[in-house]
């Protein structure tokens, strides 16, 4: 018989769950993790990694067909669907096996079960119905994370209207395809089907795509996917989906016109619910307000000794921000006292093409919170390493606070700007100012040199532009 009574006791096996449970074995916590499907949660087995490793294929397809740009020779350059899923469903396996070993290796207890809360410090763990084990802990962690939200007589069928799930694994490229939202997953997918051949529609009810980023950014991006044959339909609502045979009808609202086109396929891409049921909440002091369980700077629920991380809590809903905060639980219980998260220090990254990655406030927020900004730009145009990577499609943007030179945020769009845009993550947990950027030597050829140039461009002292 497995142990039942345990330390901590964490739901859910995530990145912020299996986080969490290996920062506490850590600190010498008997620490259980309780997974219902598979470890490593949604980000990496349906989310994140696997879309991930779908458009890094999308990727080198598209460089494949610009061959003759590079001198090369690629002729008749196509795919095989059923691979390229294949190598996404591979990349997934792979770290969720790494995941296993990690809960081995810390000496987490591991349940495969549905945990319910039974009582003070109590979990009910379950399986197909079936009791598997009545847990005990003087902690516990909800880390349940959270799904497509669908919408009223539009739900996901999996073979005409797909989820993120579905969309990962398609048995058929679509021709025409619809996406509902342009967030992260719904603008991602939309690249991914468009580069590989599919004519794509989507439609966003906000004024711009990719509605959280910069403004000039989204106008950036949306001017690119345009480019790329991409139609964009913004202020716009789908009204409503007829199924046909093999197509679904689209009704399409747009400036108090109603439109109806038909499409293969149709991506649902509008937010994410909590997985706040069957959790037992209700007898508890737990407060869930749209769909998510209300949590203070340190986790913690209105339940003692019941706390909640990741995508069940609040935004921004990020897979780092769910391992972060899974480290400043565990370290808060274990009387530590870490720092409380700051969200404005957390980076945002999409993968899309052209790529997107911001963090901080945007030119209008900090505006609107009344700082008196200096901003600064740099395209990639003028930068030699985009040249010679024939990716010159791109801009940074930089915001200063004027008064103090305190950087307030930093947004890009282009080649590799998710991996660029952690050196702007750091100079705002440092603080930095733009005295510190400027003096900072960053290296030649680079992306990154744009960086630099966009902070010198928003105090008029550009060099290469």
């Amino acid at each position: 018989m497995a142990d039942t009574q345990f330390d901590l006791i964490v739901v859910g096996g995530g990145p912020g769950g299996y986080t969490a449970a290996i920062r506490a074995s850590q600190l010498g916590m008997k620490t259980a993790i309780v997974e219902r499907e598979n470890l490593g949660g949604i980000c990496l087995n349906w989310g994140c990694i696997p879309t991930k490793a779908l458009l890094r294929t999308a990727e080198v397809y598209h460089l494949m067909q610009r061959a003759k740009e590079f001198g090369l020779k690629a002729d008749n350059v196509g795919f095989d669907l059923d691979a390229v899923v294949k190598r996404s469903r591979g990349v997934a396996s792979q770290l969720n096996g790494g995941v296993k070993h990690l809960m081995k290796k810390n000496k987490v207890t591991v349940f495969d079960g549905h945990a319910k809360l039974a009582g003070k410090g109590k979990l009910k763990v379950t399986k197909d119905g079936k009791s598997v084990a009545d847990l005990t802990a003087k902690n516990i962690i909800l880390a349940t994370g959270a799904r497509a939200r669908e919408l009223p007589g539009m739900e996901a069928d999996g073979e005409l209207v797909w989820t993120y799930r579905h969309a990962m694994v398609p048995k058929v490229l679509p021709k025409t395809l619809l996406v509902i939202g342009s967030g992260a997953i719904g603008i991602e997918f939309a690249s991914f089907f468009q580069t590989l051949g599919s004519n794509v529609t989507v439609v966003e009810v906000l004024d711009r795509v990719v509605p959280v980023e910069d403004a000039e950014i989204s106008a950036f991006a949306q001017k690119q996917f345009e480019k790329q044959g991409m139609v964009i339909k913004t202020k716009a609502a789908v009204k409503g989906l007829k199924k046909g045979k093999d197509n679904v009808t689209a009704t399409i609202e747009q400036g108090g016109k109603t439109e109806t086109a038909t499409f293969d396929r149709v991506i649902s891409a509008v937010g994410i619910v909590g997985n706040v049921e069957e959790l037992g909440l209700e007898s508890t002091k737990i407060k869930v307000e749209k769909t998510h369980v209300v949590i203070d700077a340190f986790c913690r629920t209105g339940e003692p000794g019941v706390y909640a991380i990741g995508d069940l809590c609040g935004p921004p809903w990020l897979a780092h921000k769910a391992g972060h905060e899974a480290v400043i639980c565990v370290e808060a219980i274990a009387g530590l006292n870490p720092h409380p998260l700051n969200t404005l220090g957390i980076p945002g990254c999409t993968y899309c093409h052209p790529q997107i990655a911001s963090v901080g406030l945007t030119e209008q927020a900090a505006k609107d919170k009344g700082y008196k900004v200096r901003v600064g730009r740099y395209p990639f145009m003028a930068n030699g390493k985009a040249i010679a990577l024939g990716d010159t499609n791109g801009l940074v943007k930089t915001v200063f606070d004027e008064k103090t030179g305190e950087l307030l945020g930093a947004h890009m769009v282009g080649a590799e700007v998710t991996e660029m845009i952690q050196g702007y993550a750091i100079a705002k947990t440092l603080e930095t100012t733009e005295q510190e950027l400027m003096h900072t030597v960053f290296p030649h050829p680079t992306l990154s040199e744009m960086m630099h140039e966009s902070v010198l461009d928003a105090y008029g002292r550009a060099i290469n532009f």
